[in-house]
């Protein structure tokens, strides 16, 4: 398993990182902790969670339910050093976390302390802020996104207060790195210098969507991360399921996530099946198993730190380890741009 370090962080990770935002709904108490264990047998020491876990669906009965999962783990093995922990902050907009209150200096010891009562640890490995306060262009909002509004003043004001309060944490022990998620290129940057400019950890990764069907990241937060030493962590690898090709000619398996959400978070149009079936074709040309191919690709792209896949099944876990080895040859990555050339924003 290959590793890497966090940022400017000593924290080495595996460059696949499980997700575990179905334990809880899609996955019993029994399955997540039968996947850590794979995971950690196959050197997958990295897990990532949220506070708002488990999807699928989001509710208030469920919040923090996976955490718990994690937790429950922990107490019942005593290996919390075995693994790194990345867990989230919720922003501005879930009601029935904090009242749907915005990322404050007040706001991050108290969702500290929710987390790390779930999780049954006294300190988290990397701590990452769900959603910035001023909005995201993710999961689709793209193609409306204007940032016109926002007031740069606050925003400034409130990383510097964030990072204040994180700062108290570290010293605390609780967190050991600081990260955000659903950020942009602008966003990073006011991080990293803020730490510079007032001290506080220096933003070490960000959690954005990454796989060959959406790959807004590869100019401008690529630069960022480069430049400011932020390692990418890329959640949706295979696209919920698209680029596994389970769901072309129409299919949708029982108990997937196609069956649970029906448009996918907007990614399912029907330039999404000509963009999939045309990597399919590159996986078939080289005689690769299409799931090992994206994330060879994701994995592999420079500015990658950790690629986050989950599995609802033990058998989409082992499948996807036993591609962990693989490196795409020159040609390979050359027909993957030819298909990216030809399908370059399918949803």
């Amino acid at each position: 398993m290959q590793m890497t370090k966090l940022g400017r962080t000593d924290i080495e990770v595996s460059k696949f990182c499980l997700g575990s935002m179905t334990w809880g709904t899609q996955n019993t108490t029994a399955e997540g902790h039968a996947q850590i264990e794979c995971a950690l047998d196959a050197g997958i020491n990295f897990v990532d969670t949220a506070e708002m876990y488990p999807v699928n669906p989001l509710s208030a009965e469920t919040q923090g339910r996976t955490e718990e999962v994690i937790g429950d783990w922990f107490a019942a093995t005593g290996r919390r050093n075995d693994m790194v922990l990345a867990t989230k902050h919720s922003g501005e907009g879930i009601t029935y976390v904090r009242d749907g209150g915005p990322i404050t200096a007040a706001s991050i010891p108290q969702a500290i302390d929710g987390s790390l009562a779930r999780l049954k640890t006294d300190y988290i490995d990397l701590y990452q802020f769900h959603w910035p306060n001023r909005g995201s262009y993710m999961f689709r909002k793209n193609w409306l996104y204007d940032p016109s509004a926002q007031d740069r003043a606050e925003t400034i004001q409130n990383i510097e207060d964030c990072l204040g309060a994180l700062q108290i944490e570290v010293d605390r022990g609780r967190i050991r790195a600081f990260g955000m998620s659903n950020d942009s290129a602008w966003g990073l940057t006011q991080w990293a210098n803020a730490a510079e400019r007032v001290g506080g950890p220096r933003i070490a990764t960000v959690q954005n969507e990454y796989s060959l069907m959406c790959r807004m990241a590869d100019t401008d937060v690529a630069e960022a991360c480069h430049n400011e030493d932020i390692g990418m962590l890329s959640f949706s690898p295979l696209a919920t399921g698209l680029l596994t090709g389970k769901y072309q000619g129409g299919a949708v398996p029982d108990g997937s996530r196609l069956s649970l959400s029906p448009e996918l978070g907007g990614r399912k149009t029907p330039r999404a099946f000509e963009a999939v079936a045309a990597y399919l074709g590159v996986a078939e040309k080289h005689g690769l198993d299409p799931v090992h191919m994206a994330m060879a690709f994701v994995r592999d792209r420079p500015f990658m730190a950790s690629a986050i896949f989950g599995a609802t099944t033990m058998a989409q876990l082992t499948h996807i380890i036993a591609g962990a080895d693989l490196v795409l040859s020159e040609a390979v990555m050359a027909d993957i741009d030819t298909a990216h050339r030809a399908h370059p924003m399918p949803y």
